[in-house]
């Protein structure tokens, strides 16, 4: 066997898994529809500015390296602090918390994020909302 059949096919990234930035739009999109509509998640939408257009776009921006895609938040955002520190005066318990959390498990499902990664996502995102707790 030659050392290229023996090679172990190139996993993609999770930023490609979704389709790019087109695909982060799609998913960033489902959450806030469904933030926005669905009363599951009214303490979250609670917590959010009245126009979620500019978060939009901000959590595309983070979620692009967050998924190991191009890291453009910092360039795109200059002198917005972290995403994490952007939501220290914010009160996030648990019940937001589990709100974001399930409310992306459901964009997921809108998005048509691939299977094999729904899960992988669903715990690194529920470990990013356990950081974010504050109250």
């Amino acid at each position: 066997m030659s050392e290229a059949s023996q090679a172990k096919p190139r996993v993609p990234t999770p930023y490609e898994a979704l389709g790019g930035e087109a695909g982060l739009r799609r998913l960033v999109d489902a959450f806030y529809d469904a933030m926005e509509s669905d009363p599951a998640f009214a303490e979250l939408r609670r917590i959010h500015a009245p126009d979620l257009a500019p978060m939009r776009v901000r959590l595309t921006d983070f979620l692009s390296g967050w998924v190991g895609g191009p890291a453009v938040y910092a360039a795109r955002h200059p002198g917005r602090p972290c995403v994490m520190s952007a939501h220290a005066d914010f009160p996030i318990g648990q019940a937001e918390a589990e709100q974001w959390a399930a409310c992306m498990r459901k964009a997921m499902g809108v998005a048509d994020v691939p299977p094999a990664w729904i899960r992988p996502l669903d715990e690194a995102f529920s470990r990013m909302c356990k950081a974010m707790r504050n109250a």
